[in-house]
C-alpha cells in the first residue's frame, strides 16, 4: 500500500475542532508544564511507545486566524524566524507533497529529522471558521536516514485555529515528537527542560506578533511588485 495515500479522512479534521471547546486534556496523567500569559502547555508520556505528546492552548492577540495558518504552512518563511531549522523542504512523492525537516538540538543531544505529510482544511463549523492542519510521519526511500541524526518515525501534529472573538486567534495544538529516553527532561540539569519550555513560550508571546505582521507586510509588498 502507498504509505502516503489516504492518510487523513475528513472526519479527522472535524474531530480536532472539538478540542478548541475543551482545551484542558482529560485525565490525571497529563502534566501541566506551563500556565502563563494565556498559554498552557501539557505533556503526557505514552507508556507503550515511550513518546511524549504535547498539547498547547493559547491566545495570540492582534493576529488573525487566516494569517496565522498561512505562516504555519509557509516553510520558506519559517527559515527566516526559526533559528532551530537546519534544513526544511518539500518534495513530490507518488503524487503527494512530502516535507523533510531537520531540527537543531543543543549539545549533547543529536539533531532530529522528520519526514511527514501535512494537509490543511479551512472549515465552517456551525458558523465558526476554523483552520485545521494535520501532519504525520511517513517512511519513504527518497528520504534515507542520516548518520548522526535521529529520525523521528512516529511524529504527529494536530492544529486548530479560530478567532478569539476579537482581533486575535485562539489556538489548540498537539504534537507527538519526543521519545522519553532522548528528551530534554532526561538531561542531568534539572532546570534545563523547564527553562527551555519557558523560552519557547516567551518566543510565542513576544515575537509572535512581529512574525505575523512582518509576514503580512512582506507579502503585501510582494503582491504590489509588477
Amino acid at each position: 500500500m502507498d504509505p502516503v495515500a489516504g492518510c487523513f479522512a475528513e472526519e479527522q479534521f472535524r474531530e480536532i475542532c472539538a478540542e478548541l471547546q475543551q482545551p484542558a486534556p482529560a485525565g490525571a496523567e497529563w502534566e501541566l508544564l506551563v500556565n502563563a500569559s494565556g498559554v498552557r502547555i501539557y505533556r503526557l508520556l505514552d507508556q507503550q511507545t515511550g513518546l511524549y505528546e504535547y498539547k498547547v492552548f493559547g491566545i495570540l492577540k492582534d493576529c488573525s486566524p487566516a494569517l496565522l495558518a498561512d505562516v504555519y504552512m509557509d516553510l520558506d518563511y519559517r527559515k527566516q524566524w526559526d533559528q532551530y531549522v537546519k534544513e526544511i523542504y518539500e518534495k513530490e512523492c507518488n503524487g503527494e507533497t512530502v516535507t523533510y525537516w531537520e531540527v537543531k538540538y543543543p549539545f549533547p543531544m543529536s539533531n532530529r529529522d522528520y519526514v511527514y505529510i501535512r494537509h490543511r482544511r479551512d472549515l465552517d463549523v456551525e458558523g465558526r471558521k476554523i483552520y485545521v492542519v494535520l501532519a504525520q510521519s511517513v517512511s519513504l526511500p527518497q528520504f534515507p536516514e542520516k548518520s548522526g541524526v535521529i529520525r523521528v518515525n512516529q511524529y504527529k501534529q494536530r492544529l486548530a485555529i479560530e478567532s478569539d472573538g476579537h482581533q486575535g486567534s485562539k489556538e489548540w495544538h498537539s504534537e507527538l515528537p519526543e521519545r522519553h529516553g532522548e528528551s530534554l527532561s532526561e538531561l542531568p540539569q534539572p532546570n534545563l527542560r523547564k527553562s527551555w519550555v519557558w523560552c519557547c513560550t516567551s518566543v510565542i508571546l513576544h515575537s509572535g506578533r512581529w512574525r505575523q505582521e512582518n509576514y503580512k507586510l512582506e507579502h503585501n509588498l510582494g503582491n504590489l511588485a509588477i
